[in-house]
């Protein structure tokens, strides 16, 4: 009896410990070697996401279905191409003393332009006040309000005043958005006459990044140090554009009283089109011209800016006369016998704007 009683004890002695290594080898097992053999859906699914190669740049994300994006699509061409305007209560709503708003105006030139009328479809008005917006409601275009806490950019921005800049900079932040989101946009100020179709002057080649117009043409498309206006110019959305808007914005806090203009002119002057491998095309005034320097042909003229221009009101008076240039000279070209007669037309003066910059007081401000 005793025997048999040491033989139980021992086979329970060495059972317990075999026991528990065939459960920790299962363990093992189920973990580490099954899910291997076999595959698993979450681990197949994984392998694919690194290893399929994706269509788009590693700077540009896929959005979410924000307030932003369905604005975006909504307004965008089949090329993914958006105009942008940004505007506010001083440039969107009716001063006791006017007659008329810059928006007024800059829709005006649409419906008198050649073939820009479809154009207003794709047009974003982006509005960084609730005048602003709601004005571009009630006139029943695609708009979007920027918000920007504890900023009030309602007001009119004098040319280089700390208001002007600091709107100036929100503007570029918002179209670096604009690009990281795989839009290509041109964008314009509301004080830029769009009298024919952009699209066809700027080129169409899409290995040109960046298309900007001057304040003063000095004939070659392609020379660097030519005097740029941001009022107007075209960008499509690629790694190279997102870095360049991307650094321009970066020198925001670095760049006291200068205009973020000035400061995409010094990095163009300082190299970065050849640092990151842009093609920029510089804008010929004879076809996107201004008040700093006139087309002189209005059978080729597209666009008028009221650049070299310091108040709205200045701004309002003399567009108001270029909109009138071009209806003469709509009136006149209709007229077989009077279609040779354009090609000695020359614009008024602008002689608000350049009595604009005398002292800014009151009488010569709009604080809507």
């Amino acid at each position: 009896m005793m025997i048999g009683k040491s033989m139980d004890y021992a086979q329970q002695s060495i059972g317990k410990p075999a026991l528990l290594l065939l459960l920790f080898i299962g363990i093992f097992y189920g973990l580490f070697v099954w899910p291997s053999s076999i595959g698993s859906p979450f681990n197949a699914a994984q392998k694919e996401s690194i290893c399929t190669p994706s269509n788009t740049t590693t700077d540009i994300y896929v959005p979410q279905d924000d307030e932003l994006e369905k604005a975006l699509s909504k307004a965008s061409m089949a090329n993914r191409t958006v105009i942008i305007a940004i505007v506010n209560k001083a440039y969107a709503d009716q001063d006791v003393r006017a007659d008329t708003t810059m928006l007024d105006i800059f829709l005006e030139s649409f419906w008198l332009g050649v073939e820009t009328r479809p154009l207003l479809d794709h047009l974003l008005l982006v509005a960084v006040d609730q005048t602003a917006y709601d004005r571009c409601q009630f006139l029943r275009l695609n708009c979007y309000k920027l918000e920007t806490d504890g900023v009030d950019f309602g007001g009119e921005k004098i040319y280089m005043s700390e208001d002007f800049i600091k709107m100036m900079w929100r503007r570029t932040h918002f179209l670096m958005e604009v690009l990281k989101r795989g839009y290509n946009f041109i964008f314009t100020d509301t004080d830029v006459m769009w009298l024919r179709n952009p699209f066809s002057q700027l080129s169409k080649n899409e290995t040109e990044d960046l298309q900007i117009s001057t304040d003063m043409f000095l004939g070659d498309p392609w020379l660097e140090k030519q005097p740029i206006n941001t009022g107007f110019y075209y960008v499509r959305s690629n790694n190279k554009t997102i870095t360049l808007l991307n650094t321009w914005y970066s020198k925001k806090d670095n760049s006291k009283g200068q205009k973020e203009q000035d400061v995409l002119s010094n990095l163009i002057k300082g190299g970065i089109i050849k640092q990151l491998n842009l093609t920029v095309r510089f804008l010929d005034t004879l076809y996107f011209s201004g008040f700093c320097q006139e087309s002189k042909d209005f059978r080729a003229v597209t666009t008028v800016h009221a650049n070299c221009c310091r108040s709205i009101i200045a701004k309002v008076k003399d567009l108001k006369v270029v909109l009138n240039d071009w209806k003469r000279f709509k009136k006149i070209s209709s007229h077989k016998k009077l279609a040779n007669v354009t090609e000695n037309l020359r614009w008024s003066k602008h002689s608000g704007c350049r009595n604009s910059w005398g002292p800014i007081n009151k009488s010569t401000t709009t604080h809507a």
